[in-house]
């Protein structure tokens, strides 16, 4: 356990930003998996808007350091040749 009241703090702030992280990211992977029914389902207009809301939310995720950006790109790459190819 720590012992400086600094450290009490890095730790305090550690679980806070762990706490959001993990909401970002499972935010993030609802969207994909109802991304991923569109596409399954043939629905090229629903899996376009989709799309558009994953980018906005990947693109913020990376701005606040939840995800690394070329994981990002790797996945928004992906995803458009999967709806693309609908």
């Amino acid at each position: 356990m720590a012992n400086h009241k600094s450290a009490k703090k890095r730790i305090r702030q550690t679980e806070r930003q762990r706490q959001v992280n993990k909401k970002t990211i499972s935010r993030l992977r609802t969207l994909e998996k109802s991304l991923h029914q569109s596409i399954e389902k043939k629905d090229k207009n629903k899996a376009l808007e989709q799309l558009k809301t994953f980018y906005t939310e990947m693109d913020r995720s990376v701005r606040k350091g939840s995800q690394h950006k070329n994981k990002v790109s790797r996945k928004k790459s992906r995803l458009s040749a999967l709806v693309n190819s609908i």
